[in-house]
């Protein structure tokens, strides 16, 4: 006899029924024992508390990044070189997941984004010094961004898409890429760097697609992670999109 068979079953009446499905829809949340997560009903009020909450924390984590970008820029501080940025940006992410769960997790987001626009800032100025043009190749990139995030987001909340089927292509083309700019850097090839740059660009608009579609399924139930998730994206959707304006359109 397996172990289901042996747990006991709870019978639930008709309105209970009714009041755990929302048309032919129910999404699902997880809440955590230990390090566990198991599902649990979700409401259609509980996704759009989950949007509401993760789209303000994002828009004050974006204009956090704007903000210590800019500070970096006007007092042109150098870039903290590979090791510090790295160890800095994977050492913050892990704590916000750590935190996830508790009112730390907001701090541990704003110190993971605040930080991340303080690395962009040093990367914006070599644009600026390097090409007559680099202001508007800057807001070229931040007016692209901007429109294919809401356009694609958008998209994901109005027509209830699920996307979960590309997480594994996604995750797949995205470990191909990393190792592909890996062997950009250490090789010096830059036709293999503009072309992991254009391939980053798709990637993240499918993961826009992705991780937005994750919240409205209820595979995403946490605010904070999906804040990170979704501010990641436009991160490095930003950054590629910048490095392809600054090779086909760059003015010295």
């Amino acid at each position: 006899m397996s172990l289901f068979n042996k747990m006991p079953v709870k019978k639930v009446n008709r309105q209970e029924s009714e009041s755990m499905t929302f048309g032919n829809q129910q999404n699902s949340e997880s809440i955590t024992f230990g390090n566990q997560d198991v599902p649990v009903s979700r409401s259609s009020d509980d996704v759009n508390k989950l949007i509401r909450n993760t789209y303000t924390l994002l828009s004050m984590t974006l204009l956090l990044s704007a903000i210590t970008a800019g500070i970096a820029m006007k007092t042109n501080m150098p870039h903290l070189g590979f090791v510090v940025t790295l160890v800095g940006t994977f050492g913050l992410f892990f704590l916000t997941y750590w935190l996830r769960n508790s009112v730390w997790g907001i701090l541990a987001v704003f110190a993971l984004t605040g930080f991340m626009g303080l690395t962009l800032g040093p990367t914006l100025n070599a644009y600026v010094n390097a090409f007559s043009n680099g202001h508007q190749l800057i807001m070229m990139s931040f007016g692209s961004t901007a429109a294919i995030f809401l356009g694609l987001s958008g998209y994901a909340l109005t027509t209830r898409k699920d996307f979960s089927f590309m997480g594994a292509f996604l995750f797949a083309g995205l470990i191909v890429a990393i190792l592909a700019s890996l062997g950009a850097w250490l090789f010096n090839i830059p036709g293999l760097a503009l072309a992991v740059s254009a391939v980053m660009v798709l990637l993240m608009a499918g993961y826009i697609l992705y991780d937005t579609s994750n919240m409205v399924h209820g595979q995403e139930t946490n605010y904070i992670m999906a804040t990170v998730t979704l501010y990641i994206d436009i991160y490095l959707l930003f950054v590629h999109l910048l490095q392809l304006f600054g090779f086909f359109m760059g003015e010295d």
